[in-house]
This record gives structure tokens, sequence and C-alpha cells, in this order.
């Protein structure tokens, strides 16, 4: 038997990022995430900077350009709007909501993420290819697909309508209008979002031009 002799060394443990280095990087994602429905994906990293309270050597410590800081976005949301639907889910398995119910609610709830920002998949410059969207958008589509499947089988959902279809409305009813007269938009978004969804309800009182889009037709170029 041989015995060891050397002596163990610890292993050395990443140092935890400080509260208040958290609390930053949080505030830089939810102001770009505002700032992505407003403007874009030419949001202006002054105003990144500005809006969640810190200096730009801050912004740039965490990321070093607009595009990293949108990988980031894309992800929070996503991951955010992921946990609405799988939540959603277990209150329908739970019998605390009908299947259509536990859509509708997830449809709001995914307003309140700000789902527009998600916005910069289509654009061009965005890599929709990096493993991480590919893994958080498949998780997502599961979410949603799942949903309204339930929601299809259980006769309550037009037989018309797909997940790519609900992620445009979705994005396209909590987007404010061009113009800085039209910032306080969110007063309308559910009231929107509740005319919106009643018209996915069946019976369908009309039929849908084209076909049921997937998010898949939303990614590619």
């Amino acid at each position: 038997m041989v015995t060891a002799t050397a002596t163990e060394q610890p292993q050395c443990r990443a140092p935890r990022p400080r509260a208040d280095a958290v609390r930053n990087r949080e505030r830089i994602v939810a102001a770009a995430r505002e700032l992505l429905v407003e403007h874009g994906t030419d949001l202006p990293l002054d105003e990144v900077a500005r809006r969640a309270g810190v200096g730009n050597a801050t912004l740039y410590r965490n990321f070093k350009d607009r595009g990293e800081l949108m990988h980031h976005v894309v992800l929070t949301v996503t991951d955010h709007v992921t946990e609405h639907a799988e939540q959603a889910l277990a209150a329908e398995e739970a019998g605390e909501k009908t299947a259509f119910e536990a859509l509708r609610t997830f449809v709001h709830l995914a307003a309140d993420e700000r789902i527009g920002a998600l916005c910069p998949m289509l654009n061009a410059t965005f890599d929709k290819d990096h493993p991480d969207v590919v893994a958080a958008l498949d998780r997502l589509t599961a979410g949603i697909e799942e949903l309204i499947g339930r929601a299809r089988t259980a006769g309550q959902l037009r037989t018309d309508v797909g997940v790519g279809d609900l992620m445009v409305a979705l994005s396209q009813l909590t987007r404010p209008l061009p113009g800085t007269a039209c910032l306080d938009f969110d007063r309308f978004v559910h009231r929107h979002l509740q005319l919106f969804l009643d018209g996915l309800m069946t019976p369908a009182r009309s039929e849908l031009p084209g076909e049921a889009a997937t998010l898949e037709d939303l990614r590619q170029d």
C-alpha cells in the first residue's frame, strides 16, 4: 500500500461577487430591457447607464459592448417568461385554473416581463445560434406549446393558432407606438391583451388567412 506524502492543497474558490455588484448588473439588464422595447436594437448605452443609476464604467465592466448586453437581456427575459409558463402549467395541473385560464394568466405575466425585448432575435447581427440562446428558447417554446396544446385539447382555444402567432401578438401589443408622446402605453397593454385573448377562444368567428406561425418561423433570417 502506497502512502501519499504530499499535502493536499485546498481548492481555490472564485470569489463571490459583492451584493452591490450583483444589484448593479441586474439594474443594467432591467434598464436595457426597457430601452430595447422603446428603441429597438439601437438602444443608447449612455441612457442604459443613466436609467440603471450607474456610471458608464460600471456598465462596461459588466458588458463589453451592446451585443453582449442584448444577449443577456434576451436570456433574462426568456428565462423569466419560461418560468411564468411553467407556473401556469402547474396551476392547470393542480386544478386551480382551466387550460385557457392558465394561458391567459401566462400572457399577462409575459407582457409584464417586457417580452417585446426579445425582438433583437430578429436582428441579423444577433447570434440566434448561441447555445445558451437556443437552449433557453427551446425551453420557452416547449412551455408555450404545452399551454396552447392543453387549451386546444380542452376545446377552449381555436385550432388555427400557433406559438409564433401568440408571440408576435404579445410583442406587438406590448411595444409603445413610435414617438415619445406614446411612452405612457402601459395603461392600455392589459386591456388590449384581453381583447386579443377573447379572439383566441372557441368558437372561432372567422377564418384566419395564411398558416399558424411557429417560433422557428420567427427565428429564421
